[in-house]
């Protein structure tokens, strides 16, 4: 069979095809805009708390080059997943179908999806929380119910707007935030060096397995971000090859992800509390610089909830049950309260958190490597993308090829949950290639691949 790259569905294709999942026509992100998406993307309460559970572990040199290492596989990655939607404009589901059927794409769908949601809820409580200690410092009100409630409901109409209004949020708020990453860092240190000091004096640290499984939490947090990459990708001009995407993707997500981290780890190891609210409100003795930081920490739960836990389930939605944009946030939102996010943000909560990352990765992974060997091994980068939205067609049903093979890498990587996410590449990309190569049941999913010859 002859795929031709095409970049345009036929007229009675698209005219069943939701809008927001058709393949994009205009490219709205230069590098620049690229670069800050992620860079405002990343800013998460969650790397803070990955720091937090490193306390009596590592080392702060280790934990630094843990963090490196994590963002460095998350880079390659990205680039990796996202390359099949910046090449034909496609989303995350929809690029899943060649991989698990129109039917089984609601198995990984809905694994990217939960955790997301459950980010989505966490996130927004802390940063409900820091409003609402903002309103008490300078009002004297309090009601972080409601104050939770409204800050949902704030970021649910941002997802709304698309990425046209995600594109000049992200922008504006990239140099304000590395501003304030430093500021905080700054003030962590000025304020908290002899408990510091007196913590890590005594941590001789590891680089065997708490080590590894370090990098397993920083990779974790974006485990999600990784697989749905042509969600974002799909948004970058086409001018922009691998190799620039790889680097924009690295200077955006590395300094972030070492001053959260670090920050996270320094401020708990000297206080012995984990939540940032709780930590900024009480140790600081200026109102003014009080406020900006916990107005900050309370932005940047927008800035990543509305690209990272937002968009992407909202896709999932859409493509599962045949919802529009609009109803497909509002769901996300409402999935998000009913998460019961003010359960997980505890002074405690960091450890909890690290396993329910490292668990959730061991699903994740083995979705990573199914879809990079069925891209890039089984079809060499070339697929009809009108076969994708074809629900009547070729990849129409359940690929079990790709649906043993995620539960096979699964259950491999929760044997060794703390370096889930790489136990379960191996496993997981071989089965399926086997699978597709041999398995007689998914004979109709071989087309457009190396094994179609063979039939």
């Amino acid at each position: 069979m002859s795929i031709v790259d095409n970049k345009e569905l036929r007229a009675d294709l698209a005219e069943k095809v939701d809008v927001d999942l058709q393949p994009t026509k205009e490219r709205i992100m230069d590098p620049l805009s690229y670069g800050a998406s992620f860079l405002g993307g990343c800013v998460s309460i969650g790397t803070f708390s990955m720091g937090a559970s490193l306390i009596g572990l590592l080392t702060v040199l280790q934990a630094v080059i843990a963090m490196i290492i994590g963002c460095v596989v998350i880079a390659v990655a990205l680039v990796f997943i996202g390359n099949c939607g910046h090449k034909y404009g496609i989303t995350y589901s929809t690029q899943l179908r060649s991989t698990f059927g129109t039917a089984g794409v609601k198995v990984p769908g809905f694994m990217r999806a939960v955790p997301a949601i459950i980010w989505f809820g966490f996130q927004s409580w802390v940063g409900a929380e820091a409003i609402n200690s903002c309103f008490k410092i300078l009002f004297g009100i309090s009601n972080l119910p409601v104050v939770f409630i409204l800050f949902t409901i704030l970021q649910v109409a941002l997802g709304i707007k698309g990425f046209k209004e995600i594109k000049w949020m992200e922008n504006f708020s990239c140099i304000f935030i590395i501003a304030i990453l430093i500021y905080m860092l700054y003030i962590v240190n000025v304020n908290f060096a002899g408990e510091i000091h007196g913590v890590f004096s005594n941590i001789t640290g590891s680089w065997g397995m708490p080590f590894w499984a370090a990098t397993t939490s920083f990779l974790g947090i974006y485990a999600t971000m990784i697989i749905n990459a042509s969600d974002y990708a799909r948004n970058l001009q086409h001018k922009v090859g691998p190799t620039h995407t790889g680097i924009i993707y690295t200077v955006a997500i590395l300094p972030v992800t070492l001053f959260m981290g670090l920050i996270g780890l320094l401020v708990t190891a000297a206080t012995g509390n984990s939540d940032p609210v709780a930590v900024f409100s009480t140790t600081m003795n200026n109102t003014f610089l009080t406020v900006l930081t916990l107005a900050f920490i309370a932005f940047a739960q927008v800035t990543t909830n509305v690209l990272n836990n937002i968009v992407p389930p909202a896709y999932v939605l859409m493509d599962t049950f045949h919802l529009k944009w609009s109803w497909s946030t509002i769901i996300v939102g409402a999935l998000s309260i009913c998460s019961f996010p003010w359960r997980l943000v505890t002074s405690d909560s960091a450890v909890g958190l690290s396993l329910f990352t490292k668990i959730y990765s061991a699903f994740l992974g083995p979705i990573f490597a199914v879809m990079v060997v069925d891209y890039y091994f089984l079809r060499k980068q070339q697929i009809d993308v009108n076969t994708l939205y074809d629900k009547e067609g070729v990849f129409k049903g359940v690929n079990w090829a790709g649906i043993i093979a995620i539960l096979v890498g699964a259950a491999c990587s929760l044997l060794v949950v703390d370096i889930s996410w790489y136990v379960s590449l191996i496993p997981s990309g071989l089965v399926y290639y086997l699978l597709m190569k041999n398995m007689k049941s998914v004979k109709k999913f071989r087309t457009g691949t190396i094994f179609e010859e063979k039939e």
